[in-house]
């Protein structure tokens, strides 16, 4: 593993040695399409990301299941609290609060 200062990146050959079980959505920063860089040696997917650290504006926000307005919260964030964006798509942007989540969809308007 290679050290960035923020997250253990693997290096070398990864394998998953069975079948893993998938946590529950709004836990841990993994979709079917892209992971946390820090899932890495537990999760199998088409792409890792490192994420980018943002903050939250000063009006807070609510960190949402799905991206849309009347998605099920998963956690309110604090104004200032530190979040780690993995992909954004139109106005939403899909990241956590660490590699260990929570995860979720807020609008990128939200971010400071």
């Amino acid at each position: 593993m290679t050290n960035t200062g923020e997250y253990t990146l693997p290096v070398g050959q990864l394998s998953l040695s069975g079948p893993v079980a998938r946590p529950e959505p709004g836990t841990l920063p993994l979709r079917g399409d892209i992971a946390h860089i820090a899932l890495a040696n537990r999760y199998l997917v088409a792409a890792y990301v490192i994420p980018i650290p943002r903050e939250i504006g000063a009006a807070g926000a609510q960190l949402l299941l799905t991206p849309s307005d009347t998605a099920e919260v998963v956690r309110t964030l604090e104004p200032g609290a530190r979040f780690e964006a993995l992909d954004y798509a139109g106005d939403w942007c899909w990241g956590c609060c660490g590699p260990e989540g929570p995860s979720g969809y807020l609008p990128i308007a939200q971010l400071a």
